[in-house]
């Protein structure tokens, strides 16, 4: 039997900019739950969305933490953050509620290149 291949969801967008990620995020809860291979990466202003402390945005808006709790029941584990993002926003790996693997953009092409399937949120 094959290896199941990974299907890659890129999440570029801030919590409460719009609905982007919580799509992105809902699109990849509803893969693992068919038996995909699920990697996320966020990248830009969707390194926001791992930053410790996330509340409801403006007009109410749910916050991405409570979803990003469930990905570990969802067998989600490979969560990949661009090192640049972080950097540029002041985080640090240490200051994400979430385990993470940071990733350089030597790197990225790579993991586009290897994944199956490419959802950008």
């Amino acid at each position: 039997m094959d290896d199941p291949q990974t299907m890659l969801v890129v999440l570029r967008h801030a919590p409460h900019d719009s609905s982007w990620l919580r799509e992105g995020l809902d699109v990849a809860l509803v893969a693992a739950a068919l038996g995909q291979d699920v990697t996320l990466l966020f990248l830009g202003d969707g390194v926001e969305a791992l930053r410790s402390g996330q509340q409801a945005g403006p007009l109410g808006q749910k916050g991405s933490h409570t979803t990003l709790d469930m990905l570990a029941m969802y067998d989600i584990e490979d969560i990949r953050v661009d090192a640049a993002s972080l950097a540029a926003r002041g985080l640090t790996v240490a200051e994400l509620d979430w385990p993470v693997t940071p990733v350089t953009s030597d790197v990225l092409p790579g993991l586009f290149a290897t994944s199956a399937s490419v959802f950008n949120f």
